[in-house]
């Protein structure tokens, strides 16, 4: 049975969530939001996107406080249904929605993890918890949603927090120098830690919040994610901004291969059933990745600054 597929895509600098048919790459529609939205997430029976209203270009800027919204995306009905509200807390960034449909919100003005029960129908958070760090950009969620990591870009740590639990003591340590880009190992054992202050990439082994492997990456690398090869076993892509390439390490961290990429990538993801990934790159466009053969086999000309994205299959 053939599905459709559908690239949904946050465009920072036109201000849209919009939907392009992967089949052609043509745009499908664009839903204009509030200036600059950043992330998103899909809920897990993928009806509803959640596009957070960061509200300013880039985490470099400086003065603004930015957004404290969160939009509610129908994706079938692709329109806008409902608009969350984080006041007092600004700047939302990381987003991720666990399996029972809770959705839970950092925010980087006020290094402040919120949870949204039930986001479609009660649009405040009913809990919220400290990150235990300083302008914390992005975390990972376990998929029990007991646990996350919070990567705090300006006090160089990432943070053991319960999102769950007020009462428990975030547990910090220190991965390397602007700590960003993060994934989690299959089994959860190991946070990949991608450092941008020193190039390069870490394994923290979760239980004991330590270094326990440590590899250089290329330029800047922004991003990390985690595919496998065609045997099963776990690989890491690096995006490496400061010279526009993308790098595979084994389980390792050394590097394996590295592919200079066409222009500066801003963000990836994973083609849910194919060997394949997305790369938003800052000339507007979207590239697919074969992970097999590691060459380009589309091009899909977006609006500016193309970001995250994800693949809708109906």
């Amino acid at each position: 049975m053939s599905h459709k597929e559908t690239l949904l895509l946050v465009q920072k600098c036109a201000h849209t969530f919009s939907f392009y048919d992967l089949a052609t790459g043509e745009a499908e529609k664009h839903i204009v939001l509030p200036n600059f939205p950043h992330e998103f997430t899909v809920d897990p029976v993928r009806q509803v996107a959640y596009v957070g209203h960061y509200g300013i270009e880039t985490a470099s800027h400086l003065g603004d406080p930015g957004g404290h919204s969160v939009f509610a995306i129908d994706l079938k009905r692709r329109e806008l249904i409902a608009t969350l509200n984080l006041w007092p807390y600004y700047r939302p960034h990381g987003l991720t929605v666990d399996q029972q449909g809770r959705l839970f919100v950092m925010s980087e003005g006020h290094n402040v993890l919120m949870r949204f029960s039930d986001p479609v129908n009660r649009h405040v958070p009913d809990l919220a918890v400290p990150s235990g760090g300083f302008k914390t950009h992005l975390f990972a969620l376990t998929k029990d949603a007991e646990t996350a990591y919070a990567l705090n870009l300006l006090s160089n740590t990432v943070t053991k927090i319960r999102p769950n639990d007020p009462t428990f003591t975030p547990i910090a340590m220190v991965p390397g120098p602007v700590p960003e880009g993060n994934v989690l190992s299959s089994d959860e054992a190991l946070l990949y830690v991608a450092n941008r202050g020193d190039d390069t990439l870490v394994a923290v082994d979760t239980a004991s919040m330590k270094v326990i492997a440590k590899g250089k990456t290329r330029r800047d690398p922004n991003r990390v994610y985690r595919i496998r090869d065609k045997s099963g076993v776990d690989l890491l892509l690096t995006t490496n901004s400061g010279e526009q390439s993308l790098s595979v390490f084994g389980a390792d961290l050394v590097e394996k291969r590295c592919l200079v990429l066409p222009s500066n990538p801003l963000a990836l993801s994973l083609h849910p059933t194919e060997r394949a990934a997305f790369i938003s790159f800052q000339d507007e466009t979207v590239r697919r990745l074969c992970l097999d053969t590691f060459e380009f086999t589309q091009t899909i000309r977006t609006l500016r600054e193309p970001d995250s994205s994800y693949v809708w299959q109906t």
